[in-house]
């Protein structure tokens, strides 16, 4: 076989190699952008019923009017995000604020045992489970993208072809030591 035919081949398998792991990110960034998408379903209706949430609350707790405007606002700006990105952030602050919600509600005995309060607080819990649920698998999606971009060969092509470290949906730094605290339980 003459030189330049094994260059030949050398250079047609290369070719082959670059082709699989361009078209291995690609599929994995469409991954990504779809476990997001089933994510998208679950915060629609969750933003869907929130404003449920705050009319029921709001005959209740009149002198709660700071903490439902922030839940309103929130859920205005999560709404309003275009980016993934940019719907992480406002979804973990949207996160945030109906936590705050829950801790003011927490003194209202007569509105926890308001029929409308407690489907709307199951609907929005299922909600919340489902949404756990779809961050995990997009977390994961996003870790497989993660590792392509970062690990040799398919960084080089990664870097070529603008592929990123992406995000993942995480509970914000200042909320983890509220998660992660025991609730306290009163008789």
């Amino acid at each position: 076989m003459s030189t330049g035919i094994i260059v030949l081949l050398a250079l047609v398998v290369i070719a082959a190699i670059a082709v699989s792991i361009y078209n291995n990110l690609v599929k994995l960034r469409n991954n990504r952008e779809n476990a997001f998408a089933n994510i998208d379903v679950q915060l629609k209706q969750r933003h869907d019923l929130i404003p449920q949430l705050v009319a029921t609350v709001k005959g209740y707790a009149t002198h709660e009017k700071e903490t439902l405007q922030r839940v309103t606002d929130a859920r205005a700006a999560a709404m309003g995000a275009a980016t993934i990105n940019d719907k992480i952030q406002a979804e973990n602050t949207l996160s945030s604020a109906l936590a705050g919600l829950k801790v003011s509600l927490e003194s209202y005995p007569d509105l926890k045992a308001n029929q409308n309060f407690l489907q709307l607080q199951g609907e929005i819990s299922d909600i919340e489970n489902k949404l756990a649920a779809s961050r995990r698998f997009f977390n994961s999606t996003t870790r497989e993208l993660n590792n392509a971009v970062q690990t040799f060969p398919s960084n080089i092509l990664a870097g070529m072809f603008g592929f990123k470290k992406e995000p993942m949906f995480e509970i914000p730094q200042n909320d983890r030591a509220t998660l992660e605290k025991a609730p306290e339980i009163n008789f």
